[in-house]
């Protein structure tokens, strides 16, 4: 008897399993929306298995649940009051509509190249746009070079164009990143989502140095990405750092996000091969250097 309760108690406290929502094949992806254990994720289906691109808490939808998503917001403390921003792959739609609360000033462009995402955001993610908020359905390689022929400029570049499990091999170049450097206003900020891991770590990392010069690695415990943030003007010292984070706390309560703890993950250490080649247009085999560590 206390073996069949056991067991009953067991089975109770299993997670209910994952339900299927809504599922669509765009003419990037297989698109899948799924509700589990009070959670809604956007999953893209691609090479190497099922990959949550966003996940909402459906009692706390303002919360960002993922770290690497808390982790794209460090760049606040580079730029403390952006007012143009350019935000590189849309997802469920959380880091721009958090940002779109945070400044409701800003003025806001969105790339993303799969128009089905953007119904998807707005369908099953709360995510809407405004006058001051707009998203282009564009590649952002031709977004960007367009932006940099019309001499627009930016305070706040996020590079966030994981699709699934890998980066775009074209928005990882020399070349990518020498025009979107051009977007950057004075003082202004990029922060790119990227890999910690496999070995393209090495030139990827060579890639933004060559680029941009020095700058802050982000990498914190029980995640496998690695935000890059760089800047135009000076990068700010570890006081600047954490007097800004400690001023921003309150503001980022909300979203879950212990900004204040950003700055002891932030170095300018080089724990990279440098003598690795960079990634250009004409070298970026990144689909062989990634492996499967990521």
């Amino acid at each position: 008897m206390r073996r069949l309760v056991f067991i009953l108690f067991c089975l109770l406290a299993l997670p209910a399993p994952a339900k299927d929502i809504h599922k669509e094949k765009s003419l990037y992806r297989n698109i899948i929306v799924k509700e589990q254990s009070g959670r809604r994720c956007l999953v893209f289906t691609v090479k190497r298995g099922d990959r949550n691109q966003t996940c909402m808490d459906l009692s706390n939808p303002k919360r960002l649940v993922f770290p690497y998503v808390r982790m794209t917001l460090g760049g606040l403390l580079l730029n403390t009051e952006p007012q143009k921003i350019l935000i590189i792959g849309l997802g469920g739609g959380s880091i721009p509509t958090a940002l779109t609360e945070l400044f409701p000033r800003a003025q806001i462009d969105v790339v993303e190249i799969d128009d089905a995402v953007l119904r998807v955001a707005k369908e099953y993610f709360n995510f809407s746009e405004s006058d001051q908020m707009k998203v282009h359905v564009a590649d952002a390689r031709v977004f960007i070079r367009r932006a940099s022929l019309q001499k627009k400029k930016y305070d706040y570049i996020i590079l966030d164009a994981f699709t699934g499990d890998y980066i775009p091999e074209h928005l990882m170049t020399i070349e990518f990143l020498e025009e979107t450097k051009q977007l950057l206003a004075e003082s202004g900020v990029l922060t790119a989502n990227t890999f910690s891991t496999s070995q393209l770590y090495d030139h990827e990392s060579v890639t933004y140095q060559k680029v941009f010069g020095d700058f802050l690695n982000f990498k914190m415990p029980n995640t496998g990405n690695r935000v890059i943030l760089t800047s135009s003007g000076r990068l700010p010292s570890q006081f600047e750092l954490r007097s800004r984070a400690k001023r921003f706390s309150a503001r980022l309560h909300t979203y879950d996000v212990d900004i204040e703890r950003f700055p002891n993950y932030m170095n300018r250490d080089k724990d990279w091969d440098a003598t690795k080649r960079p990634l250009t247009d004409q070298f970026n085999p990144a689909n062989l250097l990634q492996g499967d560590s990521y």
